[in-house]
């Protein structure tokens, strides 16, 4: 990453993005976890998520800017609409690369005009093929 202070911001409602959230904590990457709910909150902070920002996707009142400055983005798909409502919000927070990890069959058209820089469709369970794009 290119600042210290600089985090990544993953939204990680699905296996693959919480095994992406461990792999960024063994690997002591700084990271903020994006959600949307208390549950979703809960449960990646017992996997170890330390910092959390939480959006209300229907009230754009919670869309502020994080207080830190954001680098990359890796959204993992889990619905369409959520989805879409996070590339809006997370691309006016970074000018930095936004991933969509996806295993649907989604028009990729759809996310890229919404400001995501690169659309990964897997139907792999491991994220190993997403580590060199942390530049570690």
């Amino acid at each position: 990453m290119s600042n210290s202070q600089d985090l990544i911001v993953v939204s990680a409602p699905n296996k693959l993005g919480e095994a992406f959230i461990l792999h960024l904590i063994s690997n002591q990457i700084p990271f903020a976890a994006l959600v949307n709910n208390r549950s979703e909150q809960d449960r990646l902070s017992k996997i170890g998520a330390k910092n959390n920002i939480v959006i209300d996707t229907a009230n754009e009142q919670t869309w502020i800017i994080p207080e830190f400055s954001v680098s990359k983005v890796y959204l993992f798909e889990s619905s369409l609409t959520l989805c879409c409502r996070y590339l809006q919000i997370c691309r006016t927070w970074t000018s930095d690369s936004i991933y969509v990890i996806t295993n649907s069959h989604n028009p990729r058209l759809i996310y890229k005009s919404l400001g995501a820089t690169i659309v990964l469709h897997t139907n792999h369970h491991h994220v190993s093929f997403l580590i060199p794009s942390l530049d570690i």
